[in-house]
């Protein structure tokens, strides 16, 4: 079971870098990351398509990561 656990750790972790990595940047600079944080909060610059796919495989990689380590390292601790 831990085995597992850990090859789905790896994979996890894989894709959740590969997803980062393949990720368009999305300041310009000091400038934007000034003003364009308000329009990114309020929803104006809503990714679309390739964006929207790496975002969502991102979330979940990285959500299935924090668990798959907490598991880890609370039930296979010795």
């Amino acid at each position: 079971m831990k085995t597992f656990l850990m090859i789905l750790l790896c994979v996890a972790s894989i894709i959740l870098i590969v997803t980062v990595l393949l990720q368009s940047g999305s300041s310009a600079g000091l400038s934007g990351s000034i003003a364009g944080g308000a329009e990114q909060l309020f929803g104006k610059k809503k990714s679309k398509g390739y964006d929207a796919i790496l975002s969502k495989i991102t979330t979940v990689a990285a959500i299935l990561f924090v668990i798959l380590s907490i598991v880890i390292v609370a039930f296979f601790n010795n």
